[in-house]
């Protein structure tokens, strides 16, 4: 009797591989996975996004230090000690 159970065992473990394996296919057909972020639309909104970002980098860069370039005198910018807010300081003779 041993035997025969080993030997019935091995179809049914093909008969229950299949039906697992009917029910899983059954099931990514009816439940489909979200959208892969490693698609090249993907790809492509990342680089529009990071050449967007380089060009305001530029333009932030140039406004700053476009002066240098053109050969126009910069902007002055106040010295920390004369800000809106900061104490008068006296000078001593």
């Amino acid at each position: 009797m041993g035997d025969v159970l080993w030997a019935l065992s091995i179809p049914a473990l093909v008969c229950a591989s299949g039906l697992y394996a009917a029910g899983a296919a059954w099931w990514r057909r009816r439940h489909p996975a979200p959208p892969s972020p490693y698609t090249r639309r993907a790809a492509l909104l990342a680089e529009g996004a990071a050449l967007a970002d380089a060009e305001r980098i530029v333009a932030e860069a140039y406004g700053t230090l476009g002066a240098l370039y053109d050969g126009r005198p910069a902007p002055a910018r106040p010295s920390p000690a004369h800000h809106a807010g900061a104490a008068p300081q006296e000078v001593s003779a």
